[in-house]
């Protein structure tokens, strides 16, 4: 059997279809997910805003276009949602717990490698930490979820240039905050170059 498309389980879920938030689920899980936990730098609120996430498209299925795809809009309320919970938490926010696993190249670990991989990811997730949220949105976007400039500017609803903008001062302030790790940053691919 053939399986269905996004824009088909839409339709079955906008009929009140359950089964069908769960394929929509199970395929866009961790996009969601990796999303949430970007932003959030926490695990557990990661896997929280997947449940809201989706509970939300069961929700508002109803305005959901089946005819476009589901990624933009899947993408769009979880930037919104970890956007509120972040806000939220602002004060005493905590070092970023789980962010850096997209940095890390593959390699053979052995007891030396896992200590240079911890160490690095906990100076990626502070660095992150420091940024804006409205940076760290862009950023996580663009380089963990691998959106065009495009892409991201439809996502949270701002004009391309905010997009370049954001991304480009997020870097910047990454680069310094990253001090001797800053070579971990790729070059963004619009041209800056910091």
């Amino acid at each position: 059997m053939d399986q269905k498309t996004d824009r088909e389980l839409i339709i079955e879920l906008q009929r009140g279809e359950l089964q069908a938030l769960g394929e929509l689920y199970d395929r866009h899980q961790q996009m969601v997910f990796r999303t949430a936990l970007g932003i959030t730098g926490d695990a557990e609120s990661a896997a929280d805003l997947l449940q809201d996430t989706f509970l939300r498209l069961n929700r508002f299925c109803s305005r959901v276009d089946p005819d476009r795809p589901i990624q933009p809009w899947l993408y769009r309320v979880t930037a919104n949602l970890a956007y509120t919970y972040v806000k939220r938490r602002s004060r005493g926010f905590q070092v970023l717990r789980e962010m850096g696993e997209w940095l890390a190249r593959e390699f053979k670990p052995g007891p030396q490698a896992i200590v240079e991989h911890d160490e690095i990811c906990s100076v990626i997730k502070e660095a992150l930490a420091t940024l804006p949220i409205s940076q760290r949105i862009v950023v996580v976007l663009y380089y963990v979820n691998d959106l065009t400039l495009q892409e991201i500017s439809e996502i949270i609803e701002v004009p391309v240039g905010t997009v370049k903008s954001r991304l480009h001062y997020g870097r910047l302030k990454l680069k310094k905050e990253l001090g001797v790790y800053s070579d971990l940053i790729p070059e963004v691919r619009l041209g800056y170059s910091a």
